[in-house]
């Protein structure tokens, strides 16, 4: 197979002329004979204004060059889409199927022997992963890394656990416009990814167990000089890579690697949206995501690393702590230490070299969990046939069990509308329930699953209730809610059959979710459903791609046509 420069030819019909004009329009960019003669490393540029999650992107670039370049290789920086969390329009969930395959077509389009992705908003590290794995190309993920901390009157805040918490508190009259305005400017003290168990972080512990990534590169600040040494040195091993032409994707990711990776994600205390992203990555493999698995696990593996919203500390503490590699090593014999990384490497070395920080408490010994099971349950029930998530490890114990009466809102907008409406009919132990909110129904599947509590409610003092939807929850958010109800009520899930003022039963330790209404009503309902047509919004270009092959929540919200691996 040809490498370097002379990979992936265009097509002219004389393979001779097209490396001849290759070379010819390249060397107007100044690059030298023995420059294009080494192997190529692609590098991918995500920075955009819009993001200011990968506002250190154009340093880690430059970086990972100069480590590229130090072991005699290429580099060669070229541009994907970026998507950014809050600037993405209807979500940024409705786009990260696009950024795979614009990365996936990107890297297969161009010569390069190996490629550097970096990413670390929500949906861009899942992206670049499922690209990676289609197009099974020698890879190294690099994560952005999280913010620093910010504060405000002597309290330590992060984006954006405490961004919910105190736009809670403003909606409930607890503190005033200037304060909130003050509040704004501090949450986000430097670029970066938030810098709480935010889907962010999820993805790039579950990144570096998986083996994709350096270790610690998951918890390195932002800011700091250690993410643009990591950045180096990833640069380093994927030059070395490049020479090796391997290892591949599909030799790092294993049934044990996926292991570890949902055995960490119970474990950090990670978002719901992590779940939807491994399922994803490993429907591009030829492995899969059992829920049921995923569930076991949970009981089984405790929370150990206390950061919010399951805990107290942030991710620079974890990392100071000793990030994923110390977790790794507290967590023993529930990790396949023998998978292997990127450099080679198995996890037994990566654990063996782990740092012993005394004293520290981020990162806490299985016999002293933060919560005695793991992050998150799968409930299944009438409600929710094929599944629905719960974070427990972010819920309240006392609604754990318990049966409400519905509340509904038909739709996003209709609870923007009526939420706050101080006649609505709502108390204390009702269930909120939200439907066509989920991949087709929204569209998208956007973070509304944390619908807020009803204004009149939020100012008596409650602070919690159960909320039911089949959309998705930012992982920074905390909460008793029930998502990713699958199927969606957009294509006839039993969510689309609730009333108000129907029963509804949780209870996450028989991990079920009832509408407690006889079936004989049920199909009553069902009959009466109005059959689904194409929405306005899905009648052209990216959007009606989007709405006539988006997969569920149990499948990972990919596309039905880009499961498994590419050719070529």
């Amino acid at each position: 197979m040809a490498d370097g420069l002379r990979k992936g030819l265009t097509s002219y019909g004389d393979a001779g002329f097209s490396l001849f004009l290759r070379k010819a329009f390249i060397k107007a960019m100044g690059y030298s004979d023995d420059a294009l003669n080494r192997p190529i490393v692609g590098i991918t540029n995500t920075y955009s204004d819009y993001n200011p999650c990968h506002g250190n992107v154009p340093q880690i670039i430059e970086a990972v060059k100069r480590g590229v370049m130090l072991s005699g290789a290429m580099p060669m920086v070229f541009p994907t889409i970026s998507i950014a969390e809050s600037f993405a329009y209807p979500t940024s969930m409705y786009l990260r199927n696009l950024m795979a395959m614009d990365t996936e077509e990107m890297i297969r389009a161009q010569p390069m022997d190996a490629v550097v992705v970096i990413g670390g908003c929500d949906k861009t590290l899942p992206a670049q992963i499922m690209a990676a794995v289609s197009a099974d190309l020698p890879t190294v993920v690099i994560p952005v890394g999280p913010m620093v901390v910010g504060h405000h009157r002597g309290e330590v805040l992060g984006a954006c656990t405490d961004c919910r918490r105190l736009w809670a508190k403003y909606r409930a009259g607890e503190i005033d416009d200037n304060e909130i305005e003050a509040v704004n400017g501090r949450l986000a003290p430097s670029v970066g990814t938030c810098m709480v168990m935010g889907t962010a972080s999820t993805m790039a512990c579950i990144t570096e167990a998986l083996g994709l990534s350096l270790p610690m590169s998951a918890t390195i600040p932002a800011p700091h000089a250690e993410r643009f040494r990591s950045a180096e040195a990833s640069g380093r091993v994927a030059a070395e890579m490049a020479k090796a032409k391997g290892p591949r994707p599909s030799a790092i990711l294993t049934p044990a690697s996926f292991r570890n990776a949902q055995v960490v994600m119970q474990a950090i205390g990670g978002s719901t949206n992590g779940l939807i992203h491994l399922t994803a990555i490993a429907h591009r493999s030829p492995h899969k995501i059992d829920l049921a698995t995923f569930d076991r696990l949970g009981r089984e593996v405790p929370v150990l690393v206390d950061l919010k919203p399951s805990g107290e500390h942030y991710m620079e503490h974890f990392h100071h702590a000793g990030g994923v590699p110390k977790l790794m090593a507290q967590l023993g014999d529930l990790i396949d230490l023998d998978a292997k990384i990127i450099t080679g490497q198995t996890l037994r070395d990566i654990v063996a070299g782990a740092e012993d920080v005394p004293g520290q408490d981020a990162i806490r010994a299985r016999d002293n969990p933060i919560k005695a099971e793991g992050a998150m349950a799968v409930l299944h029930g009438n409600l929710a046939p094929r599944g629905a998530v719960i974070k427990q490890s972010a819920a309240s114990p006392k609604l754990l069990q318990h049966t409400g009466r519905a509340v509904v809102f038909e739709s996003v907008e209709d609870m923007t509308l009526r939420v706050d409406d101080p006649d609505l009919d709502v108390n204390a132990d009702d269930v909120l329930v939200l439907r066509n909110a989920g991949p087709k129904g929204a569209p998208g599947m956007p973070e509304a699953g944390y619908l807020p509590i009803p204004k009149k409610l939020a100012r008596g003092g409650t602070k919690d209730m159960v909320r039911i939807s089949d959309a998705r929850m930012s992982g920074t958010a905390f909460g008793t809610i029930v998502l990713h109800i699958t199927p969606e009520s957009a294509v006839g899930g039993p969510l689309a059959l609730v009333k108000n003022g129907d029963m509804i039963r949780l209870d996450v330790a028989k991990r079920s979710i009832d509408l407690l209404v006889d079936d004989a009503e049920l199909e009553k309902r069902r009959a009466a459903l109005a059959p689904a047509a194409t929405p306005e919004w899905a009648k052209r270009g990216y959007a009606h791609l989007f709405n006539e092959t988006i997969l569920q929540a149990d499948e990972g919200c990919d596309f039905d046509f880009m499961r498994g691996q590419g050719k070529g």
